[in-house]
Parts: structure tokens; sequence; C-alpha cells
């Protein structure tokens, strides 16, 4: 798994770039609640965008409830009336792209949920995708590589393990934002990167042993420096 990443301004702009070409599509050819879309393939070639931005657009409009991806059928349209959806659709674009210190807070917050219900939920398939990523990390970090990326992998490993799909989608949305400014804001560094592998260990050791209080504890501890940036005023 990798995570496309593009400038933070960039990035957004392309989203919403999407998001409206998808709402022009779906006024133009008329389409309905329960109608399918076009596949992110051809949606990608037509707004000459990739694919990456086109499921990131998706995934964010299913989100709000306007669209539902259904595994290996395709993406449909949502039962909502057109006139409700262009107007959710207006307020979304309208949304301002949010700031570094909200993304982090968010992140946070909610993933001091999504590590409990890891630990609850979790299945032998999810710790061994769990290891993979912590030793992904561990290697990167031993060689004195930057490891920012295998890092949130991490975490979208134990996102997806909280069998919480609305969880796992937030976790998708916000981590390619948080990626793209972890150097700009001098959030990471190689002391933390040499201690987030005993932390990632201890955190995963928690989620095997099924016990949600103390992986929340752990992943708090994780979280210790990026509490002092968020809270620090």
């Amino acid at each position: 798994m990798k995570v496309e990443i593009l400038g933070k301004t960039e990035k957004f702009d392309v989203q919403k770039h999407i998001i409206a070409n998808i709402r022009d599509l779906i006024n133009l050819k008329n389409l309905e609640p329960g109608d399918k879309l076009p596949a992110e393939r051809v949606l990608a070639e037509k707004f000459e965008v990739s694919r990456s931005n086109v499921r990131e657009a998706i995934q964010k409009l299913e989100l709000y409830g306007l669209l539902k991806s259904i595994p290996q059928s395709g993406t449909f349209i949502a039962n909502i009336g057109v006139i409700a959806m262009n107007g959710m659709i207006k307020d979304i674009l309208r949304l301002e792209d949010p700031d570094f210190k909200s993304l982090v807070e968010t992140r946070i917050l909610l993933e001091l949920k999504t590590v409990r219900l890891a630990a609850l939920r979790r299945t032998d398939e999810d710790l061994k995708k769990l290891k993979a990523t912590i030793d992904a990390y561990s290697k990167k970090v031993l060689n004195g590589k930057d490891a920012v990326q295998e890092d949130l992998l991490f975490h979208l490993a134990i996102a997806k393990a909280s069998g919480n799909s609305s969880m796992n989608t937030f976790m998708l949305i916000i981590t390619p934002q948080i990626i793209t400014n972890f150097e700009k804001y001098h959030v990471c560094d190689k002391n933390l990167a040499q201690k987030g592998i005993e932390e990632h260990q201890a955190i995963y050791d928690a989620i095997e042993m099924k016990d949600p209080q103390l992986a929340k504890q752990k992943m708090k501890d994780h979280f210790s420096e990026l509490y002092q940036y968020c809270y620090k005023d």
C-alpha cells in the first residue's frame, strides 16, 4: 500500500475539481439514486487526474452519504434527490482546507477510538498486516531513512483492524494531508523515529492481547509529542 503525496493546496484543489466534475456528470447524464458512476479509470481519464485522486474524492462523497461503493460492483448514487445532492456538494466545495494543527488534533481523537476497537475486533490477518508495517518502519529507521509513510501506514492498518469503515475512511482522507506537512512543521525527528519502534511494538502487543484500555494508553504515550504540539497554547 502506498500513499500518494501532493502539495497540500494542490491536493485540495484537485479534489474540489473532481467533486465538481462528478456533480456535473450526474446532472448532465440525469443520473438518479441507484445509478452507477463510470469506473475510476474512466473518470480519471475524463478529468485528467490520477485514479488515486478520483478514489479519494469518491471516498469523501461517500463520507457525506452521497455515493456508495460496492466491492466488485462499482460506485453508485446514494438514495438522495438531485436538488439535495447539488446543495450538499455546493457546501462541500465551500469547505476550507483544514490547517495542520486541526488535522493532527482530529487524528489523535480518531486514533484513540480506532485502537480500542482494533484491540476488540482484530483478526489474525490484521495482526500480520500490522507486523508487516512495523517491520517496514523499523527497517527504514534503523537504516537512517525517512519513515513517515511507514509510520502512518501502521496507523492506517490499525484503522482497518478496527472494523469500522467510516473511521477507516476518515483516516484515508486525512493521512495524505498529514504526511505532506510533517517535515514542514518539524513534528518528526530522528530521535522520535527511533522511539517510535518501541512504541509501535507496545501498541501492537496490546492489540494482540485484546486489551483495549492498554492499547488506548499506549497510543496516548505514542502521541505525547503531538499532544504537546496541539495543546501547547
